[in-house]
Parts: C-alpha cells; sequence; structure tokens
C-alpha cells in the first residue's frame, strides 16, 4: 500500500447517491497512514453500512474483512441471513459506505496541565473513524459463500488457544447453515479517515491525555493513538 492515497475522488454513482458525503474532516485530524488504517479495520471489522436505496438509506451493522490490500479496486467480504433484508435492495450492486470506529474516550479538560495557567480548556471526544466508500454487492454461490464465512471464521479464531474451524461440525449441518446466508463482496471507491487525538494541543496537554487515559484499561487505546502521534503532531 505504499503510496495509496487515503483520500479519493468519489466517482459519479456516490455524488449520485449521497451528494457531498465526505465527514467533517479538519486538516489537523486527517490520517493518511495507509498501514495504520488497515491495521485498525482489521481489529475494528464491526461496520456501520449505510446503503443507498431506492427507498432511502438502509443502515445496519455487519463485520467485514479485507480482501487483499484496503485500497481502491480491492474488496472487503462478509456475510448476512437471508432473512436481513438489506440484500434484497443489491440487486447487481448499490453505492455504499462502510463506517469502521473506536479507540474512543472522553478527554477531561482537568487532563491538561494548562488548565492550571489559562483555564481556557473545554472537555472533548478522541476517537478513529475510517469511511470506505464503495459499491456493494451480493452472492448466492455456495462456493463464494463457503470461502467467505471460512476466511471470517479462520481470522476471528486466530489466537484462540482451541481455534473453532468449519470443519469441527457436520458438512450437511454447515450446508444447511449457508443456505441461509448471502455472501456480502464491497468494491472499494474511496476512503476517508479521521484520527482526532489531541492533535491540536500542546505537547504538555498530550502527554496529560496519554498519562490519563492509560490508567484505564477501556481507554488505553485511546491513550496509545496519541502515543503514536506525539512525534509528528503539530
Amino acid at each position: 500500500m505504499a503510496g495509496t492515497e487515503v483520500v479519493f475522488h468519489f466517482r459519479r454513482s456516490f455524488r449520485v447517491a449521497f451528494g457531498e458525503a465526505y465527514m467533517y474532516l479538519p486538516t489537523v485530524f486527517a490520517e493518511r497512514d495507509a498501514v495504520f488504517i488497515a491495521d485498525f479495520v482489521d481489529r475494528h471489522p464491526l461496520a456501520t453500512v449505510v446503503i443507498s436505496g431506492n427507498d432511502g438509506l438502509v443502515i445496519d451493522h455487519i463485520p467485514f474483512m479485507r480482501d487483499g490490500e484496503l485500497a481502491i479496486g480491492h474488496r472487503l467480504v462478509a456475510h448476512a441471513a437471508k432473512a436481513n433484508s438489506l440484500w434484497r435492495v443489491l440487486h447487481t450492486g448499490a453505492p455504499a459506505v462502510l463506517v469502521f470506529s473506536g479507540a474512543g474516550a472522553y478527554v477531561s479538560p482537568s487532563l491538561y496541565p494548562s488548565k492550571q495557567t489559562t483555564h481556557e480548556v473545554v472537555p472533548t471526544w478522541n476517537y478513529v473513524a475510517i469511511h470506505v466508500h464503495g459499491r456493494l454487492s451480493y452472492t448466492n454461490d455456495d462456493a463464494e459463500k463457503r470461502a467467505i464465512v471460512d476466511r471470517l471464521t479462520n481470522k476471528m479464531e486466530v489466537g484462540r488457544t482451541d481455534p473453532w474451524k468449519i470443519s469441527d461440525a457436520p458438512t450437511r449441518f454447515i450446508d444447511q447453515m449457508l443456505q441461509g446466508v448471502v455472501g456480502l463482496v464491497f468494491q472499494i471507491e474511496a476512503i476517508v479517515a479521521k484520527t482526532k487525538a489531541s492533535q491540536n494541543r500542546l505537547p504538555e496537554d498530550r502527554g496529560g491525555v496519554i498519562a490519563g487515559l492509560a490508567k484505564e484499561e477501556e481507554t488505553s487505546e485511546a491513550a496509545r493513538v496519541v502515543e503514536r502521534l506525539v512525534p509528528r503532531s503539530l
């Protein structure tokens, strides 16, 4: 992914379906590290799916996995229950956005050393958000569905002491389960990424944020994201 631009121009289909669909993105918060973005999607696979259907927007939450690089022309894959009407609006493919987010944390003004001198500080919320724009389609091909489910399962089971495999279940049972799902294939056309991690604060304030967020397990990832940016922040 070396040299890959993170923010791409939309194709006409997006302007028709979504208009100017970019999120609010001040330059200081623009994320341009393609390796970080791909790794973040790998670690936060649950996407908010937004589809432009004939009757309006369809919104759902489905885990996706990248199929190769996270770049234009590449794909992400997933599966959904046939009982979920989402796939019925796809037909031959529909404009869609996948939103991956995480590393969120409330940042109290009390974490800023500058509070003691100016008191001109307010709370904020740090987070990472990756918007992947493209075209979402479905497949009902048995071989493709099995391959998607197998890959997703293997990815999610990595690191477990006793990882589960599709082959652990009876073949007839798996065949039956596959009849109840459709495969989802997302063709990437644009990526917009944002890391809001106190880049606009003074160095000593960023240090305070890192120390404060690192104290709690639930905000430790947010602390690491701030720490990652310290050397190249303004």
